[in-house]
C-alpha cells in the first residue's frame, strides 16, 4: 500500500489506480470507490467482475489531489528507455525467478509421486475390493438371469492377506502415480508491475497540485463552468459522507449512497445545476420527480453560486393531487 498520496497515473486525460491496496485504500478511508475496468484471467463473465485498473471519475481526481490524497502522475514519459545494464539485471532475475518456482513445482511433484509409491499393500487391497464391488453391482440389475458364474470374479478371493505381489504393487503404485501427475501444469509468477522497475521514475513525473500537471498539459479539468459545479458538488456531498458514483442510468450525474454501494442501494440521483442563473423548465422537474420515484428514489437538484463557493440541495419527490 503506497504510503502518503496516492499514484493516480494519468493516460489520455483519464486517471487509473493499479496497486490493488491503493483501491482499498480509496475505498475504505476515502470513501472513493471508481470503475474497475480490467479483466481477470479465465473469468467467463467479463460483463460482472472485472479488475485493475481502477478508473476514477474527474471529480474524484479532483477531490483526491485538492485533499492531498493522490498525486498526478505522466505515466508515459515515467517510463524512460532502459539502459543495457538495466535490462541485463531484470532478464537475469526474471530467469532465476522462473528456475526458482519451477524447482518448487518438481518437488512438489516428487513429493506427490512418493506419496504414491507408498501406498500401503492394505489400501491397494481397499481399492481394488470397491473397484469390483463397483462391477458387480453396476452388472448384477442389468441382467437378473446371467448366472453367478459369469458375474466379476473378486481378485482378492483366493488371495491372502499380503500376498500382493511386488510387480501388482509396482503397477498399482505406478498406475496411481501416473493419475495423478500427469497432465500437471506449472503456473510461474512473473512480477508485471512497471513501477518496480529501475527505469521507471515516477517521482520525476508527479504532479501535487492541478495547476502544475495543467502547465505539464496532463490534465485540464475542471475547464468550464458546468465541469466546475460538477466539482463543487461532488466535493460537498462527500464531505458530508455520502459515497457517489455514475447515475446517467437513472437520469441524473450521480448515484449518491448512504455509505458502500457494496452494503447499501442509493438513495438519491443528483442533478448538478451550474448556477443560480440557469434555466430550469417545469417539464424536467416533473420528470426528474417521476422517474425517482420510479426507481425508489429522490432527485437531487443540485446548485452551485460560484460567487459565494455555496451548494445548495433540492430534494424532489412525486407526490398524488387530490
Amino acid at each position: 500500500m503506497t504510503e502518503g498520496p496516492i499514484p493516480l497515473q494519468v493516460s489520455n486525460k483519464k486517471a487509473y489506480v493499479w496497486d490493488v491496496d491503493d483501491v482499498a485504500k480509496l475505498r475504505s478511508r476515502h470513501g472513493i470507490c471508481g470503475m474497475l475496468t480490467g479483466t481477470l484471467p479465465h473469468l467467463s463473465q467479463q460483463n460482472v467482475f472485472l479488475g485493475v485498473p481502477l478508473l476514477l471519475m474527474p471529480e474524484e481526481v479532483v477531490f483526491l489531489v485538492e485533499k492531498g490524497l493522490g498525486c498526478l502522475v505522466d505515466d508515459k514519459n515515467a517510463h524512460h528507455d532502459p539502459e543495457p545494464s538495466h535490462l541485463a539485471k531484470w532478464d537475469s532475475s526474471r530467469l532465476k525467478s522462473i528456475k526458482h518456482q519451477l524447482a518448487l513445482a518438481e518437488e512438489e511433484r516428487e513429493a506427490k509421486e512418493h506419496q504414491y509409491t507408498t501406498m500401503t499393500e492394505e489400501a491397494i487391497r481397499k481399492r481394488k475390493e470397491r473397484e469390483w464391488r463397483k462391477a458387480s453391482a453396476a452388472s448384477s440389475p442389468n441382467d437378473q438371469s446371467r448366472s453367478s458364474s459369469e458375474l466379476p470374479e473378486n481378485p482378492l478371493a483366493h488371495d491372502n492377506p499380503g500376498a500382493l505381489s511386488d510387480k501388482q504393487r509396482g503397477q498399482d503404485s505406478s498406475s496411481a502415480s501416473r493419475a495423478g501427475i500427469t497432465g500437471a501444469n506449472y503456473t510461474v509468477h512473473i512480477n508485471a508491475p512497471s513501477s518496480q522497475l529501475e527505469w521507471y521514475q515516477q517521482s520525476l513525473h508527479s504532479f501535487a497540485t492541478l495547476a502544475s500537471a495543467r502547465e505539464a498539459g496532463i490534465w485540464d479539468y475542471p475547464n468550464t463552468p458546468e465541469e466546475r459545479a460538477r466539482c463543487a458538488v461532488f466535493r460537498d456531498l462527500r464531505e458530508k459522507g455520502y459515497y457517489l458514483g455514475i447515475g446517467i442510468k437513472f437520469g441524473g450525474d450521480y448515484l449518491v449512497y448512504p455509505g458502500d454501494p457494496l452494503r447499501y442501494h442509493s438513495h438519491f440521483v443528483a442533478s448538478v445545476i451550474a448556477s443560480p442563473r440557469t434555466p430550469l423548465q417545469p417539464m424536467e422537474i416533473v420528470a426528474h420527480g417521476r422517474l425517482g420515484t420510479g426507481t425508489k428514489k429522490s432527485h437531487l437538484l443540485c446548485e452551485w453560486d460560484e460567487e459565494n463557493d455555496i451548494v445548495t440541495c433540492y430534494s424532489i419527490e412525486w407526490a398524488g393531487f387530490g
